[in-house]
């Protein structure tokens, strides 16, 4: 039936695009669209628009924000001499969770990856090294995905971190190989954290 109403199927593409969504997933999605009251359908377009409109790069740490800082940075509790190295804003999210980091973060929004045509300068790596060479930095927690684009990402870092001076550290291995950190618990990732390792 859904194949033959052009506007549910617009809807249920759009759906689709996002990462992670299935086409049956889309689908349920739209027709859930469609249960909502005027009201509700217009406040949940709105939210869209205001999200594109309003989140943006923290200019210090490269996170999702919708003020002038995120939250961490704005923080004048967090130890500044310690930056935790994550891919992406769900990682760091993720790192969070656990409540025992009192550092900062350096998003880096993508991993090395020649086959997916990812290189270094598409990452915001350079944003990392300036804010090194501003001085106050002591240790860079590498803290990317242990799979073979996280691992070949911290190699990167490391070499080009380690003429800086800093102590250039690597989760331990209590996140399983392979997995992403977002999907990890707080246990593990408190374990991690603390079973860092010099890189």
């Amino acid at each position: 039936m859904a194949e033959y109403i052009e506007s549910l199927e617009r809807l249920s593409e759009q759906f689709g695009r996002l990462e992670g969504v299935g086409k049956k997933s889309a689908m349920r999605m739209a027709f859930s669209v469609l249960e909502l009251s005027d009201e509700e359908a217009a406040s949940f377009a709105q939210s869209i628009l205001d999200a594109k409109q309003k989140i943006h790069l923290c200019p210090v740490c490269q996170n999702l924000t919708d003020r002038e800082l995120c939250n961490v940075c704005a923080d004048p509790g967090r130890d500044g001499s310690i930056i935790c190295v994550v891919n992406d804003p769900r990682a760091l999210l993720a790192m969070e969770r656990v409540r025992e980091f009192r550092g900062v973060y350096h998003v880096l929004h993508g991993l090395i990856s020649p086959m997916n045509g990812v290189t270094p300068d598409q990452l915001k790596i350079k944003e990392l090294l300036e804010r090194i060479q501003r001085g106050g930095v002591e240790e860079v927690i590498v803290a990317t995905d242990p799979n073979v684009e996280g691992e070949a990402t911290a190699m990167y870092l490391s070499r080009l971190l380690r003429p800086l001076g800093v102590k250039v550290t690597r989760l331990a291995y209590g996140v399983p190989v392979g997995a992403d950190l977002e999907y990890a618990d707080e246990i593990t990732l408190f374990r991690a954290l603390e079973g860092r390792r010099n890189f």
